[in-house]
């Protein structure tokens, strides 16, 4: 009798440590995106000038609703990536073809759940370039727009 009842109970001992281990596993399974793990999360902003240099470009950012942000871009950064970093107006994930834009301006986009990425323009041109490697130049309006 005492082995049926420690058999009984080692059973119940196990079923319920099977139900925590399960419960516990299903809670990291959610949709939502833990911004204490995104590097460079920034608050957005309602445009203006930012930032400070001797080189000054306009920055644009058209979001979801098309609604359109500009930024006047004052920096002594060579690049319009290193400029929009520093000042955390961007924000995303390297990759082997560069900087993969994540977050424009506090908002944040992603393909893999959105279906929607940052698209970077030049001039209302698609540029050929990522940001990161996009060189600043006199009178270009650099946009980034979601698509």
């Amino acid at each position: 009798m005492k082995i049926k009842k420690f058999k009984n109970f080692i059973s119940q001992f196990l079923c319920m440590m099977l139900i925590v281990v399960i419960a516990g596993s299903t809670t990291g399974c959610s949709d939502k995106q833990n911004t204490s793990d995104f590097q460079n999360q920034t608050v957005q902003l309602e445009g203006g000038k930012l930032g400070e240099g001797s080189t000054t470009f306009i920055l644009n950012v058209v979001d979801v609703n098309q609604n359109t942000t500009e930024f006047e871009i004052s920096t002594d950064k060579e690049t319009v990536g290193e400029a929009l970093l520093e000042l955390n107006l961007i924000a995303g994930d390297d990759s082997s073809y560069g900087l993969y834009v994540k977050t424009v301006n506090g908002i944040t986009v992603d393909y893999q759940t959105d279906n929607k990425y940052w698209a970077f323009y030049e001039n209302d041109q698609y540029a050929m370039n990522g940001v990161d490697t996009t060189i600043i130049k006199d009178g270009v309006i650099y946009s980034f727009k979601v698509e």
